[in-house]
């Protein structure tokens, strides 16, 4: 494809978004359907998609739309501009390209409002959670995320780790955040074919949640239960720390499908436990609850998840939190730890979920409360530590 109809594609594909269809699954619909397009086509318009989603307000005003647009036309003509293209150069109308810019879409705006790229209702909150730092976490926030990697410990070394991928022309080194993550500066398209990642010496895990999987407090021998286990790697992460007894659970199993294999392929041994099964194998030592959220600290990965939120899914979301605590509580033993996780940059998640807990159970002291700025090089993550008196 040119890099024309790379464009074309790309205004199909917002244009899918802007009625309501996922983005993964706008753009795997695309795929399905443009069997002529290679790899490097669809990572290409991936790309573009993506780029739109994280900076949509500018790229509507500077296509000389509204900053709410959603047409897929104004927004790649406004982020054609803010990569410092000119637009005339792609929407030629010749061959796959987009139709020429009609006289009102060549008149540039001269001045464009300084906007944050975020729902413009979510912006007290950010600003109360970042506080001085919000500014320049949300100019960051319009970027692109970095691939961390995990190092599995019992598998590997760091050094060992960096060793092998660059075998593969995969370049990584050492993340600040923790002694087993690492950021991968080149080659990240060959990390799903390398023999380091299909044998489990690295797992991709952001370099924040490794290090908030490094402050839970974990004995040998413990029985620690991963609640909101998702996919399952902060349990991956907390079985590479320690020989202890692990339990992942998810209020919807299929999320949980690719465990078992992961673990075997990492070495470690989770039992994974559905339903009442749960409560049977209460109490536990640990338990780890990395909560349903906004996932605002995340939304360089995944920007399409900013626009959706609205104040009663926070509310909703808020909620859950409340009860999931609560759960957790009741599933710990009489000296038992919890642990709360959120990625999210939201207060109303973070902090304000903690005031609630411990104003409502007054025999559970908070040990450690810790927030990770994107500007710590990862995505934005909140832990809290709760031990039973």
């Amino acid at each position: 494809m040119t890099p024309e109809a790379r464009i074309a594609a790309s205004i199909e594909i917002l244009d899918e978004i802007a009625v309501g269809v996922a983005a993964e699954k706008a753009l795997t619909t695309w795929a399905r359907r443009s069997r002529f397009a290679g790899s490097k086509d669809r990572a290409a318009i991936r790309d573009h998609v993506f780029d739109v989603l994280r900076c949509r307000q500018t790229c509507a005003l500077l296509g000389g739309g509204a900053a709410d647009s959603l047409d897929g036309r104004t927004l790649m003509i406004g982020a054609l501009r803010a990569a410092g293209t000119d637009p005339d150069e792609m929407f030629t109308g010749q061959g796959h390209a987009p139709a020429p810019l009609s006289q009102a879409e060549k008149s540039v705006p001269s001045v464009v409002r300084p906007v944050a790229d975020v729902p413009d209702w979510l912006l007290p909150s950010l600003q109360r959670g970042l506080g001085d730092a919000s500014e320049d976490v949300l100019a960051l926030m319009r970027s692109r995320a970095d691939l961390h990697l995990r190092v599995n410990s019992g598998k590997s070394t760091q050094e060992e780790a960096i060793s092998a991928l660059a075998a593969e022309g995969i370049l990584a080194q050492p993340h600040p955040l923790s002694p087993t993550a690492l950021v991968v500066m080149e080659g990240a398209r060959k990390l799903r074919n390398a023999k380091a990642y299909q044998t489990g010496r690295v797992e991709i895990q952001d370099a924040a949640s490794q290090a908030v999987a490094d402050v839970v407090p974990l004995r040998k021998d413990d029985r620690v239960l991963d609640y909101c286990a998702g996919g399952g790697g902060k349990s991956l992460a907390l079985a590479a720390r320690v020989d202890a007894r692990y339990f992942a659970h998810d209020a919807n199993p299929r999320r949980l499908s690719d465990l078992p294999a992961r673990a075997a392929r990492a070495g470690a041994q989770i039992k994974v436990l559905s339903g009442d099964a749960v409560s049977r194998h209460a109490p536990f030592d640990v338990v780890v609850a990395d909560v349903p959220c906004s996932g605002s600290g995340a939304w360089r990965r995944q920007p399409e998840a900013k626009w959706a939120l609205t104040p009663a899914r926070l509310a909703e979301l808020n909620a859950v939190q409340n009860s999931i605590l609560k759960a957790c509580a009741d599933l710990a033993a009489p000296e038992g730890t919890l642990v709360y996780m959120t990625c999210s940059m939201l207060p109303e998640e973070n902090q304000d979920r903690v005031a609630a807990f411990l104003s409502a159970r007054s025999q559970w002291d908070l040990a450690l409360q810790r927030a990770i700025s994107p500007a710590e090089g990862a995505d934005g993550l909140f832990v809290a530590i709760f031990r039973r008196k």
